[in-house]
Parts: C-alpha cells; sequence; structure tokens
C-alpha cells in the first residue's frame, strides 16, 4: 500500500524529504535608526527599537554574527529637516551617510541597503515630491521625484551602500537610478526595487516608528492596488528591463500568490517583506498567550519562502537566525 506517511515517521527522515529549508542566511534585518543617543522603544512595534548610530551598529553586528548578511536601514529624520523639496535626503552628511559609514567601518562584510523614497524626509509624508496640479489639486508628482530620488541613491552609493532599495513605486525610477549610478562611477552598486508595493493596510506600525504617515491623502495613487496580480507581472518586466538586480513583493504574507507568479516570470532574486503588520499581529497574539511565537514565526517565514522568495525582509531576523 501506497503510504505518504512513511516520509514523516521520524524527524531525521522529515528532514531528508524536507522541500523548503529556511537559514539566517535568508533574512534582511530592517533597522530603525535617529539621530539621538539614545535608544528607544517603538510603541507601535513592541520588540523593536529606534537605534542611536552606536546602538544600531552594536545590533547590527549580533545579527551579523548570527548568519544575518544584509540589514536595511530606515531613518526617523527630525521634522525641522523635513521639507516639501526633501532636500534632506541627499544630503552628504546626513543621517543615513553616517550610518553607512559606521556600519561598513566597523562590520566591513556585512551588507548594507539602504531605502530610497522621500517619505521620511518629505514634509508632506508622501513617498514623492506634493505638487498642485492645473485644478489646484495636490498630486504625488512622478518625474520630479525620481530626479531626487537619483541624488539620494548616488548619496548612499557614494557613502558606500552596498544595495540601493527604491521604495517609492515611481515609474521609470530603476532605470534613472541605474543610469546616474553607472555615470558617477557606481556601478557595482545594486538596485533592490520594490517591484510590487502595494498600497496595504499592514504598513500603520510602520508609519508610526518614523512617523512619516501621509498628512493628507493616500498612497493609491502610486502603490498598487491589493486586487490586482497581472499588475504585478508588468511591474516586474519592467523592472528587470530598467536594469534591477533584484525585486521584491510587500507586503508577504497576504500575498504569496503574488511571490509565486512573479518567481515564475523572472530569473532575478525574488524578496519579500514581512511588514510591520505582519509583525504585530504575530506578536500581540503571542503575547497574550495565543499563540507560539516561534512556531507561527518560522511557519510563516517558511510559508514565504515557499512561495518562491529567495530573500525575506522581516523584523524577526534577528530572533529567526538564534531559533534556527
Amino acid at each position: 500500500m501506497i503510504r505518504p506517511r512513511r516520509n514523516r515517521k521520524s524527524p531525521a527522515v522529515r528532514a531528508l524529504v524536507r522541500e523548503t529549508t529556511l537559514s539566517a542566511s535568508d533574512f534582511i534585518y530592517p533597522l530603525f535608526v535617529h539621530d539621538k543617543d539614545v535608544d528607544e522603544a517603538i510603541e507601535s512595534m513592541p520588540g523593536c527599537t529606534r537605534w542611536s548610530l552606536a546602538g544600531l551598529v552594536r545590533e547590527a553586528g549580533e545579527a551579523h554574527a548570527l548568519g544575518i548578511p544584509a540589514v536595511v536601514i530606515f531613518p526617523a529624520i527630525a521634522d525641522a529637516l523635513k521639507t516639501s523639496g526633501a532636500e534632506e535626503c541627499y544630503n552628504n552628511s546626513g543621517l543615513v551617510p553616517r550610518t553607512i559609514k559606521a556600519l561598513k567601518a566597523a562590520h566591513p562584510t556585512l551588507c548594507v541597503i539602504t531605502d530610497v523614497a522621500l517619505d521620511p524626509y518629505n514634509a508632506d509624508g508622501h513617498d514623492g515630491l506634493v505638487r498642485a496640479d492645473a485644478k489646484g489639486e495636490l498630486e504625488i508628482v512622478n518625474d520630479e521625484t525620481v530626479e531626487v530620488l537619483c541624488l539620494q541613491a548616488l548619496c548612499h552609493a557614494r557613502a558606500g551602500a552596498d544595495i540601493v532599495s527604491p521604495s517609492d513605486m515611481m515609474d521609470g525610477r530603476v532605470e534613472a537610478i541605474r543610469t546616474t549610478l553607472d555615470s558617477e562611477g557606481h556601478p557595482d552598486v545594486s538596485i533592490l526595487a520594490y517591484t510590487a508595493k502595494y498600497a496595504s493596510a499592514f504598513y500603520g506600525p510602520f508609519r508610526g516608528a518614523l512617523e512619516s504617515a501621509p498628512k493628507a491623502g493616500d498612497k493609491k495613487t502610486y502603490q498598487m492596488d491589493p486586487a490586482n496580480s497581472r499588475e504585478a507581472i508588468r511591474e516586474t518586466l519592467l523592472d528587470e528591463d530598467e536594469g534591477a538586480d533584484m525585486i521584491m513583493v510587500k507586503p508577504a504574507g497576504p500575498y504569496l500568490d503574488i511571490i509565486a507568479q512573479v518567481r515564475e516570470t523572472t530569473t532575478l532574486p525574488v524578496a519579500a517583506y514581512q511588514v510591520s503588520g505582519e509583525y504585530l499581529m504575530i506578536k500581540a497574539a503571542s503575547q497574550d498567550g495565543w499563540l507560539d511565537e516561534k512556531a507561527v514565526v518560522l511557519e510563516s517565514l517558511t510559508g514565504i519562502k515557499r512561495a518562491g522568495a529567495d530573500i525575506i525582509l522581516t523584523y524577526f531576523a534577528k530572533d529567526a537566525a538564534k531559533w534556527l
């Protein structure tokens, strides 16, 4: 008699036939940094921290020692530095360039990734520049934003970033950033594109961490409609053609079907971002005793990888690396 259970009869046999394996080397660890000398717990994301520069360097080192190969930096910018033109995003003496240099000096083998978008620096809280159209209504403008994103990416490359990661969802920004980096002597800096970034309700806790929520309106004119899947394939083909080195689906858990479709579409490495809302749901249910945090985290991450992600951005990276 055919009995599939024979392949499940012991831990050793299950390990032999396991189709999907998870390791610390699959993870990118998102880290928040601010320009203060103290580390602050993030109220909207229990267990996460808004790090001082020294604290972030220490935390990144601990994660790297556990086998995590990369971190991605998200800055909390002081309100006094936020402007409608987001000029602080390409300040060569700004928080992110200083963080990159500190990380590379302390941990030369760590891969340092930076977020390229204007929302932390924009007084309007949007990923792009906000301008009035001919009718006097506010809109997030595309081409003017791309020009600033190129300056931001170049600033990060000059500071020593290994990978820049445009998360803005403006059209044409991957090609423009690639052209800028190549022409300015940074052909080895990679681009990890947020290719299918949905206008998701799961981002709320993250915006609390950076105090970067839009002052007016929403992001639905530039981030993707959660109802669409074919559009993700279109975005994938465009980003690949424009020169992306890796592509990303965000969020991860509610979009496993998108991860699978994108994986079938491209030969590029596929990343998926387990976002703040996914993190908080697991944390909250675990703290109340309804879920086993370790078991659910590892199951959720395995599911993301099983769907086709080569790389997973997760706030659980350090804990998961310890458990694995």
